[in-house]
């Protein structure tokens, strides 16, 4: 599990600059690359990202003024290699209400992390395909969407008990070699109660019912 050393905890008042830089695509995909793949240098990420080597080096000069990046060992003298501070960037919802910006971040960072999974399954795919993975992570692999209904309470109690499992899941297979890197995302967002009359959006889970209806 993610200990205290490898989060990153933003506070939207004594962070307010370190949240304006990380307020852009770029730069949150760069440490997410660092974060997912380990230290490379700022060529190996303008091929990755399709900008320029001029682009990322200075977006992670950036990323280092503000802690969320830092040097890593060279393989040799000519280029910097960067790596990620932190494995993970959290933050209380709450307090992130406080500023234009701090609400900007939460936001963006949220749709990076469709993107995330977008990528990821396409990755995924792939790698089973090619047989870079195993048929063994066939089966446990997947996605799903469901809505229970919960109290706010109890939509609290599932991030704790998700922590705590997946807190013994990563000790458990920590020496085990036929472990990897698993991307795990998961989301908790509330809706209000659909509107309903004319000009109303559609009901999205009706209609999926009713097209799964009409197809059976």
């Amino acid at each position: 599990m993610i200990s205290g050393a490898q989060r990153r905890v933003l506070d939207p008042e004594q962070d307010a600059a370190a949240l304006k830089a990380l307020t852009h695509p770029l730069r949150i995909r760069l440490l997410g690359l660092l974060r997912q793949d380990g230290p490379a240098t700022a060529s190996e990420l303008a091929v990755r990202t399709g900008e320029s080597s001029a682009s990322t080096s200075y977006h992670l000069r950036v990323l280092a003024k503000y802690a969320f990046v830092a040097e890593a060992e060279h393989r040799d003298g000519r280029e910097r290699r960067w790596q990620a501070v932190h494995s993970v960037t959290s933050w209380s919802n709450k307090a992130m209400e406080a500023s234009p910006d701090s609400r900007a971040y939460v936001s963006l960072s949220r749709r990076a992390q469709i993107e995330h999974l977008e990528a990821s399954l396409v990755r995924h795919e792939a790698d089973l395909a090619d047989g870079r993975l195993g048929q063994e992570w066939l089966e446990p692999s997947g996605i799903s969407d469901l809505m229970p209904r919960l109290t706010p309470e109890s939509l609290t109690e599932l991030w704790e008990a998700l922590d705590r499992k997946l807190e013994e899941l990563t000790a458990r297979d920590a020496g085990d070699p036929r472990a990897t890197q698993v991307v795990l995302l998961t989301a908790g967002l509330p809706l209000a109660p659909a509107p309903h009359g004319p000009g109303a959006e559609p009901d999205l889970a009706a209609v999926a019912e009713a097209d799964a209806e009409s197809a059976s």
